[in-house]
């Protein structure tokens, strides 16, 4: 018998297409308007940054709607990052192509740039996750949530490599974003999830031929992305220059699981499988964890007995600037070099053994899957992505809380709401997981495979809920 879809349901779908197409291609049509927004962004993102430093640090009584300082962190570290990295997930790297302020920057300068090949050192493969690790561990050594100055050194020294990067390599290129953004890999794995993508008709691609006379259409794809064999969404800044390209380019929606069950399996590395165990499952978790981490006391305090017996005293009582170590006396929050190597210590340890533990688990359900396939292990890490996004969103989000409550705005529903996204999030990885598997085995072993998988899953999960609630 046939189905039936109403004829209201089809137009509507309809329409949604060809309003998402109309979406894309007037974003690539108004690039003066696109520009205005960047520029304000930009505008704004100094003065949060620059600004702050210069003032006295707020008092006790100061409030965020009447304190710089207050408001520039809440705005970078209550909204801005938070949702940046949700935005990833319902709009893929729509940011990174209209709204990051590094990559605007970075492109305009590029325009003037003195147009040097990119060097080999530059497009090394490795370079996200290096980038993501010392970032995230540099952030927590001057304590960059806090204080204006350490948010100064740490955003503004990755803005400073944009230009710089810009200035010498490309032309009209985002080499920075491309291949040294700290957290490019992070948007990009992120944005798998996304539910819109650009889609790229290979038939019309390949099909399409120079218009008589005129000089062939061209398209000039700033984040270095082979458009014309391009599946996934992870690379593309979705700014929207290519779309209607050659008639085969065009804003889409699809299923949120589309790629990592369909394309990842072909496109996977393992860089993105370091940053999702290492980087955001394990050095992100414990970047969230270590101030309040009852081991990272007892870490400290067995230290400290140890070099007092053995009459070393200068690391417990020497203090480094605070662009090294955490250093302002005037608020009682100094880092002594104890302090400072216990942090390391503590952050890689964490690190390690979260990713090994819950990337342990994938391992044991890739080979019962069959034979031991490393193109299958890095696929069915990719089914960690939502949790992994989920996790980071959640920590991210704790200073928004933090700081709305030290000002008097008690939310009374984020206990129910984090453990709501969490539970969702470790059910689509284990969603994700039995797709993933149903592409390798079946019967049996895809049903054996997700016993490992979702201790792996519950490992993670722990993990982030530990920081919410003890367990």
């Amino acid at each position: 018998m046939r189905s039936f879809t109403p004829k209201w349901r089809r137009a509507s779908a309809s329409d949604l297409d060809a309003g998402l197409a109309a979406l894309g291609d007037w974003l690539g049509r108004h690039r003066r308007a696109v520009a205005v927004v960047q520029w304000a962004v930009v505008l704004i993102y100094l003065a949060l940054l620059i600004v702050p430093p210069l003032l006295p640090m707020p008092e006790q009584t100061a409030r965020i709607w009447s304190n710089l300082t207050l408001a520039a962190q809440f705005a970078f570290w209550g909204i801005w990052w938070p949702f940046v990295l949700l935005s990833m997930v319902l709009f893929g790297r729509l940011w990174c192509g209209v709204l990051c302020p590094e990559g605007s920057l970075s492109e305009t300068i590029s325009a003037r740039s003195r147009g040097y090949a990119v060097p080999g050192w530059i497009t090394w493969k490795g370079w996200p996750f290096v980038a993501f690790s010392l970032t995230t561990i540099y952030g927590q050594m001057i304590s960059v949530y806090q204080y204006p100055q350490a948010a100064l050194v740490l955003l503004g020294g990755s803005t400073v490599g944009a230009v710089v990067i810009g200035w010498f390599y490309g032309r009209n290129k985002r080499v920075w974003c491309r291949y040294l953004c700290p957290v490019s890999r992070v948007f990009g794995v992120l944005a798998k999830l996304a539910p819109l993508h650009y889609r790229v008709d290979l038939n019309s691609w390949q099909s399409w031929q120079k218009p008589r006379g005129g000089a062939p259409a061209r398209v000039d794809c700033a984040p270095l992305v082979a458009i014309g064999t391009m599946k996934g969404s992870a690379a593309c800044h979705m700014c929207g220059r290519c779309s209607g390209f050659r008639g085969a380019v065009t804003l889409a929606r699809r299923s949120p699981n589309h790629e990592i069950v369909n394309v990842a399996g072909s496109e996977t590395n393992a860089v993105e499988t370091l940053v999702i165990l290492f980087g955001l499952l394990g050095l992100a978790a414990g970047a969230f964890h270590w101030g309040s981490s009852s081991i990272y006391i007892a870490a400290k305090q067995f230290s400290a007995e140890w070099l007092i017996e053995h009459r070393l005293m200068w690391p417990l009582e020497a203090t480094a600037p605070w662009w090294i170590f955490t250093n302002y006396p005037d608020q009682s929050d100094v880092m002594t070099l104890l302090d400072g190597a216990v942090l390391i210590g503590y952050l890689l340890l964490f690190a390690a053994l979260v990713g090994i533990g819950v990337g342990g688990g994938v391992a044991v359900a890739t080979r019962w899957l069959g034979a031991w396939s490393p193109a299958r292990f890095h696929h069915m890490v990719q089914s960690l992505i939502p949790l992994a996004g989920c996790g980071v969103f959640l920590g991210l989000s704790m200073t928004t809380v933090t700081l709305l409550g030290q000002n008097g705005i008690f939310l009374d529903f984020v206990a129910g709401l984090r453990a709501t996204m969490l539970i969702g999030a470790a059910a689509w990885s284990l969603w994700l997981g039995w797709r993933i598997a149903g592409i390798y085995a079946g019967g049996r072993r895809r049903v054996a495979a997700m016993l490992p998988l979702a201790i792996g899953v519950t490992a993670a999960a722990a993990v982030w809920a530990s920081l919410f609630w003890r367990l």
